[in-house]
């Protein structure tokens, strides 16, 4: 599969295990990148230090390319930039925030810069910011979202209709057939989180992986949109922020309820209770954990196969 998103990558397949915190470690990523896919190391949860151990721990385990996302909200943001050079990481996803802090930065350094986006707007902005591609994501994703609330559906083919580099589809894809869809509606490639976090090399608790596979239609909603919107499993935490939001809370209210290191919590330590539990709508269509390149073999078998379908008559 040749396209202009495996050309700029030199990868075999249009796939990116996203950078999640708590769950994109090297393990993972050099995993999804042996596979073929692009994988990524989620910065989001890592201080500086341990960012750079994450990534020489990934060159070597994998030869093929590979990449860091980074939340650009981080409070270590140039030290963890500066790490990035220093290993000579070749590819960054960069998020919530301007793509135009680091994209030209970055980019006299060799490197190739990708921004996550959830509107056309913010598209556009990324596009003008000499981005070299952008993700844009759908409602349905999980852990932070937009508050423009756009389905991946209708969000794709609005952004392919304006944008002139390549775009990466991601929110609610974790089979080969949604991925067909997505590329179907303009999209060069797919970025794909909750299949990922339901893998066996993912970073995050097995308690965490196992709700994941458990959860059904409606498990999850997108909630504190006064903060940062994030969607997460209905778990006892999340009920009580709804108890909360019947009084009317302020945003400080909010704020201290939601405390500290939350989705370390859920993720990471397990606590299925008060933790965040981060994760897609899709996850109600995900039942087993796998292998990463069990997932990618997988996901190529349903993409061939919804292309010989499409091909065919529909009545």
């Amino acid at each position: 599969m040749v396209n202009k998103i495996t050309e700029l990558f030199n990868i075999k397949y249009p796939i990116i295990q996203a950078g999640m915190i708590w769950n994109s470690g090297w393990k993972l990523a050099s995993a999804a990148s042996n596979a073929g896919a692009l994988g990524l190391i989620g910065a989001g949860s890592m201080y500086p230090d341990v960012l750079r151990e994450h990534i020489q721990k990934c060159k070597k385990a994998t030869n093929k390319p590979f990449g860091v996302n980074v939340p650009m909200l981080y409070p270590n943001i140039v030290e963890i930039m500066n790490i990035i050079v220093e290993e000579d990481v070749k590819i960054v996803f960069t998020s919530a925030g301007n793509p135009k802090t680091w994209t030209s930065w970055l980019k006299e350094r060799g490197i190739t810069v990708v921004h996550v986006v959830s509107s056309v707007k913010f598209a556009l902005k990324a596009q003008e910011a000499g981005v070299d591609a952008v993700v844009a994501e759908g409602f349905e994703a999980g852990g932070h979202n937009g508050r423009e609330e756009s389905t991946t559906l209708t969000l794709i083919p609005m952004v392919k209709e304006q944008l002139s580099i390549p775009l990466i589809a991601a929110g609610g894809i974790a089979t080969g057939s949604t991925m067909f869809a997505v590329m179907i509606l303009g999209a060069d490639a797919v970025q794909v989180g909750s299949r990922f976090v339901a893998s066996e090399e993912a970073s995050s608790h097995q308690a965490f992986k196992n709700v994941v596979v458990d959860a059904k239609e409606g498990d999850t909603q997108l909630t504190l949109k006064e903060l940062a919107p994030v969607r997460l499993i209905k778990n006892k935490f999340f009920n009580e922020l709804q108890e909360i939001y019947k009084k009317g809370p302020t945003v400080e209210e909010l704020k201290t309820h939601l405390g500290r290191a939350r989705a370390k919590r859920g993720m990471f330590e397990g606590d299925l209770d008060d933790g965040e539990l981060e994760i897609g709508q899709i996850a109600g269509l995900i039942h087993d954990i796998k292998p990463a390149a069990q997932i990618v073999s997988d996901m190529i078998s349903e993409f061939n196969e919804a292309q010989q379908k499409a091909i065919l008559p529909f009545y």
